[in-house]
């Protein structure tokens, strides 16, 4: 792939996405936008892609949202105008491959359209989160929308409201259940590869088709998501259940957390 702002390699079934600006704390431009879009395509047409890791290259930030300085291109016509989420957000581009997510230092503003879409988010010990957005007079809007699918609806507004004046702190996030991991800086990435190995080496229609259900039954009722989770189940089972030796599944190797 033709990318500008990021680095992208897949080894043992796992892509491992860098953003890689770590002069501009990995802020995105429209470039970043562009790549993501060419990201996801093939991510999902690759079936030798089963987990993808997301990192930001240096120790400031992981991604302070978009770059400021060089913007991104907006259509004149305020009501053509799109959500750059449809670039950088996995789901809303139908990726049902899960996402890790490995915030070392700052994670603010733009960059919860890849936390709020992950399925697995860890963190260092150093990392902060936050939304600059109303401290600067801009509506938060967005990304708290999506955020407040995954933490309490008081933290999101917690976030939102405050803006630059508070940090959410790596330990907070734990409690919250932003992260569910949290890690000196130095051990971060190998332990985000290493997630994902676990999940890369286990039936990947199982996996995809889990991530999918899951995902999709945010936006309907429970009734409509149960009867949605079981046609998965019909479809995907036999598929999954064909991928693995049911005899060879290690049974008494596992972690406490």
């Amino acid at each position: 792939m033709d990318l500008t702002t990021v680095l992208y390699e897949v080894t043992d079934h796992v892509a491992t996405v860098t953003l890689n600006r770590p002069h501009a704390m990995n802020s995105f431009t429209q470039e970043t936008l562009d790549d993501f879009s060419l990201i996801w395509h093939t991510v999902k047409e690759d079936d030798d892609v089963r987990v993808v890791v997301l990192r930001g290259a240096g120790d400031r930030a992981f991604c302070t949202g978009m770059d400021v300085r060089e913007g991104i291109d907006r259509h004149p016509n305020v009501w053509s105008q799109t959500d750059p989420g449809e670039c950088l957000s996995p789901k809303l581009n139908r990726v049902w491959k899960p996402l890790v997510c490995a915030v070392r230092g700052m994670a603010a503003g733009g960059a919860f359209y890849w936390l709020n879409e992950a399925d697995i988010v860890i963190c260092s010990q150093d990392a902060t989160f936050f939304d600059p957005h109303v401290s600067y007079g801009l509506t938060a809007a967005l990304e708290p929308i999506g955020l407040a699918r995954r933490i309490p609806l008081g933290e999101t507004l917690r976030i939102a409201l405050l803006g630059l004046d508070e940090r959410l702190s790596a330990a907070r996030a734990l409690q919250i259940g932003l992260v569910s991991e949290v890690l000196p800086g130095e051990r971060l990435w190998e332990r985000a590869d290493d997630i994902a190995r676990i999940i890369a080496a286990k039936p990947p229609a199982a996996i995809q088709g889990t991530v999918r259900a899951i995902w999709e039954s945010l936006d309907a009722t429970r009734t409509q998501a149960l009867r949605t989770g079981l046609s998965y189940t019909q479809l995907g089972n036999p598929l999954g259940k064909a991928e693995v030796d049911r005899s060879s599944v290690p049974m008494g190797e596992w972690t406490l957390r």
